[in-house]
């Protein structure tokens, strides 16, 4: 069965950012709590209930795991998104602030995102394709630690690394579980990936990889019947994964944009310093 639902095969060419009007039209959207929702109709109040086929930017109200979901939803539209915090966590997000939001849209910077690619062949033979903007994470799916074969470029590296599980990250997502996973913080234009290992027993020693964005990413199960794994991109999660091929699809962008005060490449700078 070759199940590839999950990943358009349209292609949509990455372009500039376009510029964005002094009046821009704004599309509102808004995750499922209560101040979010109350937020949410108090700016189309003021500001007109836009359609996203007839806006010129998306305006998404929530945490960031919702602003995760509206860059899946709005890839391949060429809208840019403009999130403002009514979450747990917001480094995606802007403040909220109500006031002058044209205004402040106007003269967002841009930060340019292009997700990961995941080819995942199941146990069963099952073909799944998933894409992430934060990362693409390899874990255990019971007691038993992770066997995987790293392969870079078509040329193994690591013929078994013993693990709880593996992530790839992009530069936007090195901050959240990478950072977690003790991996590097990646500046937004170093044009590489991070390769972490999480609890990496063997080889003892590894702490992982910088990679060229261009790198092709094979990974391999060891003993699937007896070390399952999982594979997740964002939330998308591919159970019983036994070949896992990933790469940065330059081809695909989408554009945030970020108060000129706390632009995205700054905040991932800043969070180095931060204790």
């Amino acid at each position: 069965m070759d199940d590839r639902a999950n990943l358009s095969h349209t292609v949509h060419m990455a372009t500039a950012p376009r510029p964005i009007s002094a009046m821009p039209r704004l599309a509102f959207v808004a995750s499922t709590s209560d101040k979010a929702r109350a937020a949410c109709d108090e700016l189309q109040d003021r500001y007109g209930a836009g359609s996203p086929d007839d806006a010129d930017v998306i305006v998404a109200l929530g945490g960031d795991g919702f602003m995760l979901r509206t860059l899946h939803a709005q890839l391949g539209h060429g809208l840019p998104v403009y999130g403002m915090k009514l979450g747990r966590v917001g480094f995606l997000m802007n403040r909220y602030l109500p006031d002058d939001l044209p205004a402040r849209i106007a003269a967002a910077r841009p930060a340019v995102l292009h997700p990961l690619e995941m080819h995942v062949t199941q146990r069963d033979g099952t073909l799944i394709d998933a894409l992430a903007f934060n990362e693409i994470s390899l874990l255990r799916q019971t007691n038993q630690a992770a066997h995987i074969e790293v392969g870079l470029n078509g040329e193994v590296k690591l013929a078994n690394l013993i693990c709880d599980g593996l992530l790839v990250a992009t530069p936007a997502g090195s901050t959240a579980y990478n950072l977690s996973a003790h991996g590097p913080i990646l500046p937004l234009d170093a044009n590489v990936l991070a390769l972490t290992p999480i609890s990496p027993f063997r080889p003892r020693r590894w702490r992982g990889a910088l990679l060229p964005v261009g790198t092709q990413i094979g990974l391999r199960t060891l003993e699937p019947d007896h070390r399952p794994v999982s594979a997740t991109a964002d939330f998308h999660e591919v159970r019983d994964a036994v070949k896992i091929g990933v790469r940065q699809a330059r081809e695909r962008a989408i554009t945030l944009l970020f108060d000129p005060e706390r632009s995205l490449a700054q905040r991932i700078l800043d969070e180095q310093f931060e204790l």
